[in-house]
């Protein structure tokens, strides 16, 4: 079968590789699309950082060239002992994985597993003909949810167990730091939030999707705009403040405009130091709460009754590409700054599949 296989930073090799084979528990998927997200793209240029190519993961066990890909859907063709019920199905995989004995997942906290790893990252993945997954991260895509739409599940999922995390009321003001790619599935989450809800990035086209998403009220930032200008603007400041950017001084930004006893949410990554002065939040008591990936069990299936009825492909994805065509038409693309959205690769026909895709998101916009 093909497969887009790592190598090392920028050695990305569209490859014949043996077809895997499910175990028990398990089922065989023959991936029919595979969205990439921000993580993929850093492997990509500067890994490997969580992909295994040098040294095995403590987890997975898995060592060397490692298939890509965690956002994926597919049909089910073959099944372990225990995964019968899923021949033949539509399911979108929830890529992580949990032992299911340990502290944290007797919890319900699966993505806190002690022996936690994830396909296409700490393993092969879906970037390929077909993948082998445990049957239990695997959820039946609604006949009227399409591949399009159910494509999206996994990273909206994410957005839904950052909801979650932040505990957030009726009648709550929520405000979103950011609204890229994850920013928006924060969003897309909020739908049934009764209670405001304010975006903020610097780029308008960014808030123009928060505005398509359903989030009512935006705000540009912009560089002669300090912290200081803007909580005068909001003075009433917001009772949950996601930073979806992670981006250099947005938790302190998050702090400034976060009401006396609310909540921080930090979703964005950043690993580059910084110095915070966390007075403020300690005098105010507010309330720093982090959130990682998903619980698969509860999150992936309230990503998938979302998309079966409000499609989200036609705002939040580019363009669809290809498994013949993943390096120039996807990684490179995604490298270059140009994209606007996600790119989703068409595993199941190559080329045709993903122009026709692409001209019916055309259409759609």
């Amino acid at each position: 079968m093909k497969a887009a296989v790592l190598h090392g930073p920028g050695d990305l090799r569209l490859e014949n590789v043996s077809d895997p084979h499910p175990g028990e528990g398990e089922v065989l998927i023959r991936v029919t699309m595979n969205g990439l997200c921000g993580t993929d793209v850093t492997e990509y240029v500067k890994g490997p950082m969580m992909v295994p190519l040098y040294s095995a993961h403590p987890n997975s066990g898995h060592e060397g060239p490692t298939v890509l890909g965690h956002e994926f859907i597919g049909i089910v063709e073959a099944a372990g002992a225990g995964a019968e019920h899923l021949l033949g199905k539509r399911v979108a995989c929830g890529a992580g994985v949990a032992c299911g004995a340990c502290d944290m997942c007797s919890a319900g906290r699966t993505n806190l597993c002690d022996h936690y790893y994830t396909l296409g990252l700490s393993i092969h993945g879906g970037l390929a003909e077909r993948v082998v997954s445990p049957a239990n991260i695997c959820f039946v895509i609604p006949d009227e949810c399409p591949d399009i739409e159910a494509v999206l599940a996994q990273p909206l999922a994410v957005g839904f167990h950052s909801v979650h995390r932040a505990g957030i009321r009726p009648g709550d003001s929520v405000a979103l730091l950011g609204f890229g790619a994850i920013g928006a599935f924060v969003g897309a989450a909020l739908e049934n939030h009764q209670g405001r809800v304010v975006a903020f990035d610097i780029d308008q086209d960014r808030l123009n999707l928060a505005g398509a998403v359903g989030v009512k009220e935006t705000h540009l930032l912009t560089h002669q705009e300090d912290d200081d200008q803007l909580r005068a603007v909001f003075a009433s400041g917001f009772d949950v403040v996601f930073d979806t950017s992670g981006v250099r001084g947005a938790i302190a930004r998050a702090i400034k405009l976060t009401r006396t006893g609310g909540t921080v949410v930090m979703v964005g990554l950043n690993k580059q130091g910084e110095e915070l002065v966390l007075a403020d939040a300690v005098l105010r008591e507010i309330k720093m709460t982090t959130t990682v990936a998903h619980v698969a069990c509860s999150d992936m299936p309230a990503a998938l009754e979302l998309l079966s009825r409000k499609p989200l492909s036609r705002l939040l994805v580019d363009k669809v590409v290809g498994l013949d065509r993943i390096g120039v038409e996807a990684f490179e693309y995604l490298t270059s700054g140009k994209a606007k959205g996600k790119v989703i690769v068409d595993c199941s026909q190559s080329t045709s599949s993903g122009e026709e895709y692409s001209a019916v998101l055309a259409q759609s916009g």
